[in-house]
């Protein structure tokens, strides 16, 4: 669900994909890069103990592989493919806790979107990456027969037991649009667990941001990128941002535009090439919410950011050659 990012921290960061360097600045820190969950994840910490610093990232990377075993919906032994190939059985299966606690929050989303956030969306998901690929639309055939396995409420919980059932055959879970958020909350607690409160987390473009930098106020954030000045530098601390869009990935067929964001509720890429922020005090929520928010589009989504406490949301979308925001944040 998410599309390339245009999410820079200033004073940390010149280049948004994937290309990170140091910049002058009156503070020191220390930078940490592994791959994992198919993108780079970059730690940022201010903290002179360099060995804890290391130490510290060194372990919140083994939080985010041991997360990636359990949320992927591309490694076909991870909990979660383990849990769709048991898909149509009549009976439940247990679920670990981290499983249970990102299911349970994507089935309240999906209840509060009308379906405009699906993790059950992983059959239309599969058919669209084939449509980019060969450049043209899923048959409507297929995508009939998808349609029979998604929907969120073909996925039940049980929570006083933990546990989950699909009822449907063949259903297939996507956590693109809230996985990577999740893990950089995990990732955070795990650093401060370790008694450093200044830092950064980059989970391929979901920011989760603890303490502000020594004698600063924040981390200096671009949210909008070189493309989007339109969205201010933001001093940001103890928050996360999140983005998802389409307006560098899309598909053109006869002289129509599909997104490779999908919604859920037509099985259709969205026809609008837009991108949405999203500022809000975990990264899990964040992550979500730009996915959903941007299927919803602005109107749609003010109640729901503003059931979720949401600090500021913006929202772009790409008309005649020109991009146009407009921008929603919380009452004071």
């Amino acid at each position: 669900m998410k599309a390339f990012y245009f999410l820079s921290v200033i004073l940390l960061l010149f280049c948004r994909l994937e290309l990170w360097a140091k910049a002058k600045s009156s503070f020191e820190y220390q930078t940490f890069t592994e791959s994992c969950m198919g993108t780079e994840f970059t730690i940022l910490i201010d903290h002179p103990d360099l060995e804890l610093a290391r130490n510290s990232a060194t372990q919140a990377f083994e939080e985010a592989h041991r997360l990636n075993q359990i949320l992927s919906d591309y490694l076909s032994d991870s909990e979660l493919s383990r849990l769709s190939s048991n898909s149509g059985s009549s009976n439940f299966h247990r679920i670990s806790k981290d499983l249970f606690r990102v299911l349970t929050a994507s089935q309240k989303l999906a209840r509060e979107t009308g379906g405009a956030f699906d993790i059950t969306v992983g059959p239309f998901s599969r058919l669209w990456r084939i449509a980019r690929f060969r450049k043209a639309l899923p048959s409507k055939a297929k995508l009939l027969n998808a349609q029979s396995r998604v929907g969120y409420e073909k996925l039940i919980l049980d929570a006083k037991k933990k546990r989950a059932q699909l009822v449907e055959n063949a259903m297939v879970l996507d956590l693109g649009g809230i996985a990577k958020g999740y893990a950089a909350d995990q990732m955070l607690s795990v650093i401060k667990g370790l008694g450093i409160k200044r830092c950064l987390i980059d989970a391929g473009g979901d920011l989760v941001i603890g303490e502000p930098p020594s004698g600063k106020k924040g981390w200096s954030v671009d949210v909008g990128g070189k493309k989007h000045h339109q969205i201010p530098k933001l001093l940001l601390s103890n928050c996360s941002v999140s983005t998802s869009g389409d307006i560098e990935q899309f598909l053109e067929v006869d002289g129509t535009v599909y997104s490779h964001i999908i919604d859920p509720r037509t099985a259709i890429g969205i026809s609008s090439r837009s991108q949405v922020t999203v500022i809000a005090k975990n990264g899990m929520i964040s992550d979500s919410l730009a996915s959903a928010c941007l299927v919803l589009g602005f109107d749609e989504s003010l109640d729901v950011l503003k059931d979720y406490g949401v600090d500021a949301a913006y929202f772009i979308k790409h008309e005649n050659g020109s991009d146009i925001m407009v921008e929603y944040k919380k009452n004071p």
